[in-house]
């Protein structure tokens, strides 16, 4: 999986938020905290909106805050609102994916990294984040031998 810096950003600004005493944080002072580029934050933000993950407020007084609680929001669903499907194959979904010949069984490699994905991704809230809090599924992968290696 490759992790965009949109979909970085946004799991960064939303968690961010879910941390902040304030009820409300301008986008300005989210940018600055987490170092994001202000005018890409605020394209992130507004798929964040659409998507109801974070809710917004005007006037001088206005910012960011998140429409729901941190424990009903999962890095999945921030990521779907960023960039779409956990996975997908030329943009269908991996069930629609058809394959012949050698690779006929591909299909099944595509659907099972999906679900792969999700056991970490749609397990793991934003509160869980904030907490420095994983699942035990996610736990045992980081206690791999070879989970921090680069290959």
């Amino acid at each position: 999986m490759r992790i965009t810096a949109k979909v970085d950003y946004a799991v960064r600004a939303v968690a961010e938020l879910a941390a902040s005493p304030e009820p409300v944080v301008k986008g300005e002072l989210l940018a600055e905290r987490q170092s994001i580029p202000p005018k890409f934050l605020e394209n992130i933000l507004a798929d964040l909106r659409r998507a109801g993950i974070v809710g917004s407020q005007r006037g001088a007084d206005g910012g960011y805050r998140l429409a729901r609680p941190a424990d009903a929001v999962s890095i999945a669903d921030v990521i779907r609102a960023v960039e779409g499907p956990l996975a997908d194959v030329h943009g269908t979904p991996p069930e629609d994916a058809t394959y012949h010949g050698a690779a006929e069984h591909l299909q099944r490699v595509w659907v099972a990294t999906r679900a792969a994905l999700r056991s970490i991704l749609e397990e793991v809230s934003i509160a869980d984040l904030v907490a420095g809090r994983l699942p035990e599924e996610a736990e045992r992968h980081l206690a791999a031998p070879d989970a921090w290696s680069r290959r």
